[in-house]
């Protein structure tokens, strides 16, 4: 979020910051993030993330949420409350009720958290947990004086008509924001620096699929690595380059059982800074997540990191906007099925998309840049919909 913060800032707007922390911050830690947040014009606070037996965790972080917000607002009489997700938003929502000032609401929904959880068969469709998660949700939505969303599909289904006026029907506005990235990050990596890295892992005449990101759930193993084997099967010479927080113990025997030898294969973790250095040792990238109804909410990270390096993806349909920006930019190859004769099709598409290797690398940087831009993109719609808001009511009263 501090990238998008940032941003935010360029208006001339007045950011403080609440965050809940999975790991308790020495003093020493929590100094030196408030000076740096303090240095950029950030106000920060923190508090503890408790995840131990869920929903009480879950309850009492709400219960110390609201209170702290609610002491905040009297404190400094916030215009805006900018919520990411349901429960920060439950927060901002109760705080907000509890207050003789009142800040407008801002929904920054991100995916569909309910449907997230049935999906992956944690919550029961006709459960009671879901069933009372919605019923919060409802009354959220209905709460909220502005919404965010990932995707255009999300706002589709859950604001139908809305694309031309960006307002649902009462006049709140909407905006898509994807999951953006730094483009000129990616885009300042010479191509001395890529040869470097090529030949720093020893691969500098071989072809290099990468894949970055985690393995598991709705991240699927056994697909990628079949995608793979197909690789190998058409190039001998055939590279994965494997960016991942997951253990290698997850991939590599599934590389190794299609036929990918040590010396065939990088399975690491590495920081997110060096994450452009390594794609740009690479010729194309692989994304396949697994497609289901909240995944129409989602917009992939690590498409727009490889769009930003010029790499073409193969990627599945069903996943938010990524078939139709895919399709619409001659940016890589979407498969329908998870079989062989799937993976050879897009293989076979992906060596023509390569065959002009310079003018798809330049399609896929010009997509990353006005799909997923930090600045051109995040800052603009993030500013925009701060602006609606301070326009559109009367805050100073």
């Amino acid at each position: 979020m501090l990238p998008y913060l940032l941003e935010i800032i360029k208006d001339g707007v007045d950011v403080s910051l609440l965050t809940f922390e999975p790991n308790e911050l020495a003093d020493e830690e929590r100094r030196m993030i408030g000076e740096e947040l303090a240095a950029e014009g950030i106000a920060w606070r923190s508090r503890r993330y408790h995840k131990r037996f869920s929903v009480l965790a879950t309850a009492y972080d709400v219960v110390t949420g609201t209170q702290a917000i609610r002491r905040w607002i009297k404190r400094e009489k916030f215009d805006i409350l900018h919520a990411r997700v349901h429960i920060p938003m439950l927060m901002a929502v109760l705080a907000s009720k509890l207050s003789t000032t009142k800040p407008k609401l801002l929904f920054d929904i991100r995916g569909f958290f309910p449907e997230e959880y049935t999906d992956a068969g944690i919550w029961k469709r006709d459960g009671g947990l879901y069933r009372l998660v919605k019923m919060v949700e409802r009354w959220l939505m209905k709460r909220a004086d502005a919404f965010v969303v990932l995707t255009e599909r999300a706002r589709e289904i859950l604001f139908p008509g809305s694309t031309e006026s960006g307002c649902d029907e009462q006049g709140r506005p909407i905006e898509v924001i994807p999951c953006c990235v730094d483009v000129e990050r990616f885009a300042a990596i010479s191509q001395a620096s890529a040869d470097e890295m090529r030949e720093r892992l020893g691969i500098a005449k071989r072809f290099v699929m990468a894949y970055v990101g985690s393995f598991g759930g709705w991240y699927m193993a056994d697909e990628t690595a079949a995608l793979f084997g197909e690789l190998k099967k058409l190039k001998e010479n055939a590279f994965a380059l494997i960016l991942t927080q997951s253990k290698p113990e997850i991939i590599q025997p599934l590389l190794s059982a299609v036929g990918y030898n040590p010396t065939d294969l990088w399975i690491g973790q590495v920081s997110s800074r060096d994450i452009p250095r390594y794609l740009s040792a690479a010729d194309a990238a692989v994304s396949f997540i697994k497609p289901c109804y909240s995944k129409q909410a989602s917009s992939p990270t690590k498409n727009a990191e490889y769009l930003a390096c010029g790499l073409p993806i193969i990627v599945n349909d069903g996943i938010g906007d990524t078939t139709q920006q895919i399709t619409d930019d001659h940016t890589g190859v979407v498969i329908n099925e998870f079989k062989s004769a799937s993976y050879v099709s897009a293989l076979a598409e992906l060596d023509d998309l390569l065959a002009d290797r310079d003018a798809v690398r330049a399609r896929c940087r010009v997509s990353a840049n006005n799909r997923f831009g930090l600045v051109g993109v995040g800052g603009v719609r993030y500013r925009r919909i701060y602006r609606s808001l301070l326009d559109r009511y009367d805050l100073s009263c």
